[in-house]
């Protein structure tokens, strides 16, 4: 199998809109692609890995099975704890509206267990968010309402 061919430093900004805008058209695995050949030549670009982040989720509705493990081993890269309780958020969040809308038995308690999680991450990120930042507080009350519509209750 031959190596990767890599892409010059000059070409990253092109390839940041590409990966962007195939996320935009529900095409995450091509994102995902164009963001490791970005991180292979910028290894610290904090918005590819917060794009990586948010692409490894997307797919967490197809049942990609690995791609939390990918996207959790990406969040000690990132360079605030805001930005690592946020994240580390929308992957709890994202994982729990997965098992959520894939139903099944004792899905509405694992789902809930893993948006408990994210909202306690949103919590943490909420004491460390900027001025007029309220991104996070957006983010708990999406789980809480993600809660109410599957009715996700914690196991008694």
């Amino acid at each position: 199998m031959p190596d990767f061919k890599l892409i010059s430093r000059d070409a990253v900004p092109l390839a940041v809109e590409k990966a962007e805008r195939y996320r935009l058209l529900n095409e995450p695995a091509q994102a995902e692609s164009i963001c490791l050949d970005v991180l292979a030549v910028d290894p610290e670009n904090q918005r590819v890995l917060v794009l990586l982040i948010l692409a490894l989720t997307d797919q967490l509705q197809t049942g990609s099975t690995d791609c939390v493990q990918k996207a959790e081993a990406l969040v000690p890269r990132l360079n605030g704890e805001y930005e690592r309780s946020y994240y580390s958020g929308i992957i709890f969040e994202r994982r729990g509206y997965a098992r959520a809308s894939q139903g099944g038995p004792g899905s509405e308690k694992v789902a809930y267990a893993w948006v408990r999680r994210a909202m306690d991450f949103f919590e943490q990120a909420e004491q460390l968010r900027a001025p007029g930042n309220d991104d996070a507080l957006l983010r708990w009350n999406c789980c809480l309402r993600l809660c109410q519509r599957y009715q996700l209750r914690p196991e008694p």
